[in-house]
């Protein structure tokens, strides 16, 4: 695995920096803004600092060459060769004393598994002197109980068994006797961003509107879900936005669309037939996105599901689309399991999970999305319109997932 930092102006033009060293296949892990220093730091321009990873099929590792006490602080570890990694670095300094620990410690996350692994040891009165060939085996001990309590907490936020054990089976082939946890750590938090892979959002099209198609089962939210996007996109960025809905089967969903389209100052219409979704594209042709609400219905229906197909399909060949499915984090597991079967037998989608506020377990936004190799675009924490809707964010998911604090 390569992991390496790079700064430009923006996000984006750092991100830009790592493709064109790296190609496009680098995962964003990490993005902070630079302090300025120095006396005339005011005339500087603000950078962005980004770190990126990228998988090395390559990947070797050289064994520590002495012990660092614990100090709170990660010592000196394993780390590919020819890789300037940032999560867990060593600084190229002429002492090699220096080291970089994992970035802000990933929160509170390592404090917290220390503080739990030291509670789990036995009490050392009448613990004999052990010989120095006795340490490597005592520090396997330790990794051994920490890999077990980092397997019980990500199976406490529900990620399933299957991926757990991948994780897990990652882990154990860089491990090496001797390894301290903190690399088995930083090496989780890595391994499991790169899983989640970088966050998709709504792109615009090349040649007239994008057409962004909603799909997904009743009760998820997908039509506030469709109003904090349109907010974005038309208050915060100026696109000309225009929202239909097909979903004819509650009134009161077509009435709350047209409301926000009301309070957003966008045309809003209501679409019964193809020919109508189609005459719509014409008369919007010159907007850059029309969002399409779906009626939302068990994805068991198949006469409705029959019929959902054909309005995501009318626009084909005529102009550039998106589907969106929209499922709630609250869901079980064997149910999203259905769901997303359903709606990939209709099109490709992106994946934006709603009601992140009303559970404590997020392993369900990596079940799903190793099960089925959709990006992550969007998450919702919330009722309020535009606010509680941002970006999928992989560092702060990973963290949560791993006991970290919200």
């Amino acid at each position: 695995m390569i992991i390496k930092k790079f700064q430009g102006k923006t996000e984006a033009e750092a991100t830009e920096n790592a493709k064109k060293e790296l190609g496009n296949g680098v995962v964003v892990m990490n993005v902070k803004n630079i302090k300025k220093r120095g006396l005339f730091s005011f005339f500087k321009p603000q950078l962005v600092e980004v770190t990126v990873a990228l998988e090395d099929e390559a990947e070797r590792f050289v064994a520590p060459k002495k012990e660092t006490p614990h100090t709170g602080i990660a010592p000196v570890i394993n780390r590919p060769v020819n890789v300037a990694p940032a999560v867990v670095q060593a600084e190229p300094e002429k002492d090699g004393k220096s080291v970089e620990v994992l970035e802000e410690k990933i929160d509170s996350l390592q404090n917290l598994l220390v503080a739990q692994l030291q509670k789990k040891e036995e009490p050392e009165e009448d613990k004999p002197i052990e010989s120095k060939k006795e340490e490597a085996p005592a520090k396997d001990e330790n990794i051994v109980r920490f890999m077990k309590l980092l397997y019980n907490i990500m199976l406490e936020n529900e990620i399933d068994e299957k991926y757990i054990n991948q994780i897990m089976d990652e882990i154990e082939k860089v491990h090496k006797p001797g390894m301290p946890f903190d690399y088995a750590l930083a090496n989780t938090y890595q391994k499991m961003i790169l899983k989640f892979g970088k966050p998709s959002g709504i792109t615009p099209a090349t040649n007239g509107p994008k057409v962004v198609f909603y799909v997904g089962p009743t009760g998820v939210g997908k039509t506030t879900t469709i109003a904090k996007i349109a907010s974005k996109f038309s208050v915060e960025d100026k696109k000309k936005v225009a929202l239909l809905t097909a979903d004819t089967y509650r009134i009161a969903a077509a009435e709350q669309l047209r409301t926000y389209a009301n309070i957003l100052e966008v045309p809003f219409r209501v679409i019964y037939t193809v020919e109508e979704i189609e005459t719509a594209l014409r008369d919007f042709k010159d907007f850059d996105y029309i969002f399409v609400d779906t009626a939302g219905h068990s994805h068991q229906n198949v006469a409705q599901k029959d019929n959902m197909n054909s309005f995501v399909h009318c626009l084909d060949g005529l102009v550039e689309k998106e589907v969106y499915l929209v499922v709630s984090a609250t869901t079980k597991y064997r149910d999203l399991i259905s769901i997303a079967d359903s709606y990939k037998e209709m099109a490709d989608f992106k994946l934006i999970f709603t009601k992140l506020d009303e559970t404590t377990a997020l392993g369900n936004i990596l079940n799903l999305k190793l099960y089925t190799g959709a990006d992550l675009s969007y998450v919702t924490c919330g009722q309020n319109v535009p606010d509680d809707i941002e970006n999928f964010n992989p560092q702060k998911t990973v963290k949560q997932l791993l006991g970290g604090r919200k």
